[in-house]
């Protein structure tokens, strides 16, 4: 593929800027997997090739990985991570690079990508690949619904032939096709971080740099407490919202402080506890509705003589 087409598809051949090491604060759980698909990459030429277990996986230059888990967990950065720690260049994909409004040319990108990843020695990355992963339809009736199941099932014959590796991400793994899932070699489950992850990740964003006149342990100890069900997203999101809130509450002296960054973990809290339940409520209306059209009840009765 030339460079003028890979322009023409948006592809992002990037060097990554991250490792697992040294960037990522994950669950030990998580930080396991990860490490036996490096191991799996690193130690290839020994087990395929001198233990010889080739002659019973011939297909086994290949690596399909699953990342799944709440948004904000690190699934993207640890794609970037992984390439990171094994030197390798990563392209990144999403449903906009696919898809195309000329008919059969979803296909064809698909094909494009799956080339240029294996002349670059790349890893390939799809994100949210729950929107490319999804379950193939039945009785199509339009010319786009064919057009998502012939993307679908070239992905599935370019992942049978493709010796690389290749690195799902979702927040939606209930959406996967079942011959997708049968096809990853790796379930990776992003969790929430626990006390001890909390604890790194308050570390990590309150800087150094950042002038802190409050005791630091005592305030990242609090922080962590306080914040059961954050995701590292979240906590990201407290230093952004207090940052500024240092200019609006001092003249001079500028420092933050306790009281700005619990103000701001309130701040979060309740925007996410208003998502929790506008998503509760719309799942509540759905399965009404859902059990309604099962047991045949309609808004409006009727009897043999019309509507009563």
């Amino acid at each position: 593929m030339n460079k003028e087409e890979n322009k023409k598809l948006c592809f992002s051949i990037e060097k990554p800027r991250f490792s697992i090491k040294e960037d990522l604060i994950l669950s030990k759980k998580t930080e396991v997997s990860l490490q036996e698909c490096i191991s799996k990459i690193k130690f290839h030429r020994i087990i395929y090739d001198e233990w010889d277990f080739k002659s019973v996986d011939p297909n086994g230059s290949s690596l399909i990985i699953n990342f799944y888990g709440e948004p904000g967990t690190g699934k993207t950065l640890a794609a970037e991570a992984f390439a990171g720690t094994l030197k390798r260049n990563i392209i990144k994909v999403g449903i906009a690079d696919i898809e195309s409004k000329f008919m059969g040319d979803s296909a064809k990108n698909i094909q494009s990508i799956f080339e240029l990843a294996h002349e670059e020695q790349a890893i390939l990355f799809f994100d949210e690949a729950d929107t490319m992963l999804g379950k193939r339809l039945s009785n199509v009736t339009q010319g786009t619904d064919n057009e998502v199941n012939s993307m679908r099932t070239t992905l599935l014959i370019e992942l049978e032939k493709h010796d690389g590796i290749v690195i799902f991400a979702t927040n939606f793994i209930k959406n996967y096709d079942s011959a997708f899932i049968s096809r990853i070699g790796y379930q990776i489950e992003f969790e929430l971080p626990d006390l001890d992850a909390r604890s790194k990740l308050w570390e990590k964003f309150l800087l150094p740099t950042i002038p802190f006149d409050d005791d630091k342990v005592e305030t990242i100890a609090n922080l962590s407490e306080q914040s059961k069900g954050f995701s590292g997203r979240d906590i990201r999101k407290c230093l952004r919202l207090s940052l500024p809130k240092v200019f609006q509450h001092q003249v001079d002296n500028y420092h933050l402080t306790q009281s700005i960054l619990m103000e701001s973990l309130t701040d979060v809290s309740e925007s996410k506890n208003l998502l929790i339940s506008k998503k509760r409520k719309k799942e509540n209306t759905t399965n009404v509705v859902q059990a309604v059209s099962l047991l045949g009840i309609n808004n409006k009765k009727e009897n043999d003589n019309g509507i009563i």
